[in-house]
C-alpha cells in the first residue's frame, strides 16, 4: 500500500519532479535542472574538477569554437525534451569529459533518484543514476 502511495505521489508530481538539483554518479558533478518554457534544460553548477579550477574550460568540445567557454554553467541537458509516460525524451545531454553531445531520455524511479540514459545510437547507450540534492 505504501509502494502505491508513493508511486501516485509521483505521478502526481508528473513533469514537474524532475526541477531540482542533482549530483551525478561521476567527479562530484552537480547539475540543476529547471524547467525552460515547455522542455526542461540542466546547467551544470559544480563538480570536484570546478572546485579545484572555477575557470575550468570545455577543452574536450568537439568544435574547437567552443573549447574556451568556461564549464561553470554549461547547458549539459538540452533541445525539446517532451514529458510521456512517465519521462523526459527528445532533447539532449552534453558531456564535457568526452566533448560528446548524445541523446537522452530521464525518467525519476522515484522522488530522490532520476536515471539518465544517453545514446550515440541505440543500442550504444549508457545510464547513469543521480540523487537529488536536498
Amino acid at each position: 500500500m505504501i509502494v502505491l502511495m508513493a508511486a501516485a505521489a509521483l505521478a502526481a508530481g508528473g513533469a514537474e519532479s524532475i526541477v531540482g538539483k542533482w549530483r551525478a554518479e561521476t567527479k562530484g558533478a552537480v547539475i540543476e535542472i529547471a524547467r525552460c518554457g515547455s522542455s526542461i534544460c540542466g546547467k551544470l553548477t559544480g563538480s570536484d574538477g570546478l572546485r579545484a579550477n572555477p575557470d575550468m574550460l570545455d577543452a574536450k568540445n568537439k568544435e574547437p569554437k567552443l573549447r574556451g567557454r568556461r564549464v561553470m554553467g554549461l547547458e549539459m541537458i538540452s533541445g525539446a525534451f517532451t514529458f510521456a509516460d512517465g519521462s523526459w525524451s527528445g532533447g539532449t545531454v552534453y558531456n564535457p569529459d568526452d566533448g560528446g553531445t548524445y541523446k537522452a531520455t530521464l525518467t525519476l524511479p522515484d522522488n530522490d533518484h532520476l536515471k539518465l540514459k544517453g545514446c550515440i545510437v541505440w543500442p550504444l547507450c549508457k545510464t547513469q543514476t543521480w540523487t537529488r540534492i536536498r
